[in-house]
């Protein structure tokens, strides 16, 4: 088979379009000398004269009449095809996204986005499920199109975005000691504690601050996420370190107060990931924009739309 020229069909749109060679040359920025070696060619390739000289003018044959329309189309839907797309209107998406969501980002994410998307892209359903570190090959096989959270094990595919930096701080009932007195390192220490932690680990980043004051703390239970946690210390007496962007409605709507935790922590990296062969797509960047302007606090500097690759 010969190699395909696709310009040749573009020439020939023109040159029927046209009944001119002049003409077909200027629409395609050429010269008429080259634009009638161009029809030389079309007429070798077809096996047939294509326009003829009637007076000072040229005029279609049978079979370029015939094929006029069909080239036409062709041409119309290749310039489509290789156009760039322009911004898409959620209001006409028809498709569903499966959201993998952190623990911390559902309470402050899954109400306010599913509103938004109802309102904004009624065509669009959405599948939130629930994190799984240990699954880190879901964006990459398309069983998962974006995930948000505190993401620390991926894909070396996939591009990662920072949204945010949370902070961490303490939340108890009203009136814990915390709350209503002074606290230091000393207070904090000596609180009855509880640690978030899907596997069970009560030793994190609080522990190794405090050992450089000397001190330990005390863990009396560890719980999978962070509603239970929050329950727990609305009916009892132990605190827990939360982060304060992620949580502060589910705080609010429980009654509970916060406190500054007296120890310089580490940043907690709220990012949203996604494979990259979704990189380009409008809906899917459009759901991108939506996710990271419901997360991003006020204060935050807005951040652009792409991410990096993780390596």
């Amino acid at each position: 088979m010969e190699p395909l020229d696709m310009n040749l069909l573009v020439a020939l749109d023109a040159l029927l379009e046209t009944s001119s060679v002049t003409k077909a040359a200027h629409r395609l920025d050429t010269s008429a000398p080259a634009m009638s070696r161009t029809l030389a060619r079309l007429r070798r390739v077809l096996g047939d004269p294509l326009l003829v000289r009637a007076g000072r003018n040229l005029v279609p044959t049978p079979r370029a009449l015939e094929m006029r329309y069909e080239v036409s189309t062709l041409v119309a839907k290749g310039r489509e095809l290789l156009s760039p797309r322009g911004e898409v209107d959620p209001a006409a998406l028809k498709r569903s996204f499966a959201v993998r969501a952190g623990d911390a980002v559902l309470t402050e994410l899954v109400a306010p986005l599913l509103s938004a998307v109802r309102t904004r892209a009624p065509g669009v359903g959405l599948n939130i499920r629930p994190d799984a570190p240990e699954d880190i090959a879901a964006l990459r096989d398309g069983r998962v199109d974006i995930e948000v959270g505190v993401i620390e094990r991926t894909d070396p595919e996939t591009t990662v975005q920072r949204i945010f930096g949370d902070r961490a701080h303490g939340v108890a009932a009203p009136d814990h000691p915390l709350v209503t007195e002074h606290v230091t390192v000393a207070r904090y220490a000596a609180a009855a504690h509880l640690a978030i932690s899907r596997h069970g680990r009560a030793h994190g980043p609080i522990d190794d601050r405090l050992a450089l004051h000397g001190r330990t703390r005390r863990v009396v239970a560890t719980v999978p996420d962070l509603t239970a946690a929050l329950l727990a210390v609305r009916s009892g007496d132990v605190v827990c370190s939360v982060p304060a962007h992620l949580s502060r409605s589910a705080v609010a709507a429980l009654g509970l107060r916060t406190f500054e935790i007296p120890l310089p922590l580490p940043e907690i990296a709220v990012s949203m990931a996604w494979h990259p062969r979704n990189g380009a797509d409008g809906g899917h960047r459009w759901l991108r924009d939506l996710i990271r302007a419901l997360l991003t606090p006020p204060d935050e500097p807005d951040r652009p739309s792409g991410g990096r690759r993780r390596r």
